[in-house]
């Protein structure tokens, strides 16, 4: 993953980290920086996201996130997580569950 590429679109939509204080937003995580693109991001972060970290990556940390818990599943919003899974099935390849 291009650490720079990632830290570039956190600063660039730090409105959506703002749970996170500024001097800790260098170590957010692949899971974080995923959920809440996906959730709260508008379609230039998600396609930046996209581009950063690759479909299939991003798809494989979104599968992994809502098969952990039902707890970790409802924190994608309904809408969200209906529309990525169906967009993971039909454009992401590899590892994701189907």
């Amino acid at each position: 993953m291009n650490g720079k590429a990632i830290q570039e679109l956190i600063n660039d939509n730090k409105h959506l980290f703002w749970y996170t204080p500024e001097n800790k937003k260098v170590d957010l995580g692949e899971d974080q920086v995923v959920e809440t693109i996906l959730n709260y991001g508008d379609e230039k972060a998600i396609r930046r996201l996209l581009d950063i970290m690759g479909v299939d990556k991003v798809a494989q940390i979104f599968y992994k996130q809502i098969s952990a818990s039902s707890r970790r599943k409802n924190n994608y919003h309904e809408l969200v997580f209906n529309y990525f899974q169906l967009y993971f099935k039909r454009h992401a390849q590899g590892n994701t569950i189907r």
